[in-house]
């Protein structure tokens, strides 16, 4: 057996996925095939490509603003959070999980001027989470919402984290992507479809996982196909 290297893997792995993608008769829009390959690849489930659901542009108007770099999200002088962050000056992602910001390409972010951040673990949300009796992924997605107007976030955990980002945008609340794909049994259907009406209804880019199927690897994957087309870097050859 020949050893290949990682960037003919993937190549051999994409070509694997687009043969089995025709033989099953299924056709992705151009424009967001690279996102749905991309979770294939993650998951080998072509369960993904009939589940993965895009509001209108909804790829293209999230690599327009991943590649907004040196744009300040915050008026002049305010500080991001007020818990130590500085604003980056350019795109945001939140996370709802630390699993996920790892998985998530830091060549390509660099190269955005982009940063990942994930506040499940800070003592403030585990306080105030516990004070009001909801979970921390509720407190965290406030947080990012209030002191990251306009961010990226990314869902692959918690159900109750998609509820509350749908809860601010009926409230006005224009994140500029929703990547909603929690994994699970208990309110996660629930949690997608409400999402998915409600940006549909106010015009917030999302991409969702309907049914049960998702998770942090997902949410990764989804990211990274996003950045690597903004950033053009798709070819695997590009970041390595």
């Amino acid at each position: 057996m020949r050893i290949m290297k990682p960037a003919e893997i993937e190549r051999e792995s994409m070509r694997i996925i687009e043969q089995e993608l025709s033989a099953r008769g299924i056709r992705i829009p151009a424009e967001n095939a690279a996102v749905v390959k991309r979770v294939i690849h993650t998951t080998a489930d072509f369960d993904y490509a009939e589940n993965l659901v895009f509001t209108e542009n909804a790829v293209t108007r999230a690599c327009a603003y991943l590649r907004r770099s040196g744009v300040s999200l915050y008026p002049s002088g305010n500080s991001a959070a007020g818990h130590g962050d500085a604003d980056p000056g350019g795109p945001v992602v939140v996370t709802d999980t630390n699993m996920a910001r790892a998985g998530v390409s830091r060549p390509a972010m660099k190269k955005l001027g982009a940063e990942c951040l994930c506040f499940m673990a800070e003592q403030f949300i585990a306080e105030e989470a516990k004070k009001r009796g909801v979970t921390r992924a509720v407190v965290s997605m406030e947080h990012a919402l209030k002191q990251y107007p306009g961010a990226a976030l990314a869902v692959g955990n918690a159900p109750t984290a998609l509820f509350a980002i749908s809860e601010a945008i009926e409230q006005g609340a224009r994140p500029a992507l929703v990547v909603g794909v929690p994994v699970g049994f208990v309110n996660v259907v629930e949690s997608k479809e409400r999402l998915l009406e409600t940006c549909r209804m106010h015009g917030v880019p999302a991409i969702v996982a309907r049914g049960r199927k998702g998770g942090s690897t997902v949410a990764a994957a989804v990211l990274n196909a996003l950045l690597y087309a903004a950033a053009e870097m798709a070819a695997p050859e590009k970041r390595m």
